[in-house]
């Protein structure tokens, strides 16, 4: 008799393509950003959902129904798959999938102990030297992951579990000193990513982030017409944060001030200076509500010359 799998997916468009190639096995789509917004260690508890329905209330004006048709109904359904002999974890290399698979890691360690689990992580493959999400994937290669996933043990779950508790925590510092040491044939794309995450904090230059910078950098090296077409160019040149288009779009408008133009997309002079790094644009972007994991993003700065964070004493 063949086992009973359940597999739990990145998003709706690989939970589609499973059922589309008729995988074996009950499908359950993790329907998160964790990278985004305050995160706690307690994944799956009420507070911690609690949290999560904040956030995405207050920054994407989520309603509650929607939050619960799309997220918690989904998470209900996971709780009552306690069956299956094993669980295959779906995920990609960039920010947003690798912190979302900590937090299962993480709800598998603590609900599922004992449990097989499974893991396959798109990104690198051969002879190519570009890193492909699981929907980029061919048939043939969508096969040749699933048949060469690899069995989590014990000390690979409790390090996920660790490095999630990392993530959430207050600061950020410890973090960094062991995100170098993630690297692994497990977590082949962890450390890429944590070093993506610790980018995000505001930057000594001229206080914006990575994803900042990324964002004015290509609106002024780029012809555009609108926000449409600047978020197009920023999802098509991103390289490991992974976000959506409606993530982008929120990022752009909390730059606005930046711009004096979005039709064509055109910046400031103020835009410029912080571009070029001639002014430092920190105090007016600063936010008490801004979290990154579980740290506040502007109490730490990301110092260039020594690519290390440094905690603001106040």
């Amino acid at each position: 008799m063949a086992s009973s799998v359940l597999h739990i997916t990145n998003g709706d468009s690989t939970t589609n393509r499973l059922k589309k190639l008729k995988y074996q096995g009950d499908i359950i789509t993790w329907r998160e950003m964790l990278c985004e917004g305050k995160t706690t260690i307690d994944v799956g508890s009420e507070g911690f959902w609690k949290n999560r329905f904040d956030f995405f209330k207050n920054t994407y004006q989520l309603s509650k129904q929607k939050f619960i048709d799309l997220t918690l109904k989904e998470y209900r359904n996971l709780c009552n798959q306690k069956k299956q002999d094993e669980i295959v974890l779906w995920f990609e290399y960039d920010l947003f999938c690798q912190v979302n698979m900590l937090a299962v890691i993480s709800w598998l360690k603590r609900y599922r102990n004992n449990r097989k689990i499974s893991l396959i992580c798109s990104g690198k493959v051969e002879n190519s030297e570009k890193l492909f999400t699981l929907n980029e994937l061919s048939n043939e290669q969508l096969k040749n992951h699933f048949d060469n996933r690899l069995e989590l043990n014990q000390d690979d779950i409790e390090y996920a579990d660790y490095i999630w508790q990392l993530y959430c925590s207050d600061s950020p510092l410890r973090l960094e000193a062991i995100h170098k040491q993630t690297s692994s044939s497990t977590f082949a794309y962890l450390e890429e990513a944590l070093k993506a995450h610790l980018l995000r904090f505001p930057s000594t230059n001229n206080g914006l982030n990575s994803i900042e910078n990324f964002i004015i950098n290509t609106a002024h090296n780029t012809k555009l017409s609108n926000k449409q077409e600047l978020v197009r160019e920023l999802l098509i040149n991103q390289e490991t944060y992974g976000f959506g288009d409606s993530q982008y779009f929120r990022k752009i408008d909390q730059l606005k001030k930046l711009f004096t133009s979005f039709d064509p997309i055109k910046l400031s002079r103020v835009g410029k200076k912080v571009l070029d790094n001639q002014m430092n644009y920190y105090g007016q972007i600063r936010s008490d509500f801004s979290y990154l994991g579980g740290a506040k993003k502007y109490s730490y700065l990301y110092v260039n010359t020594t690519d290390k964070l440094l905690k603001i004493t106040t």
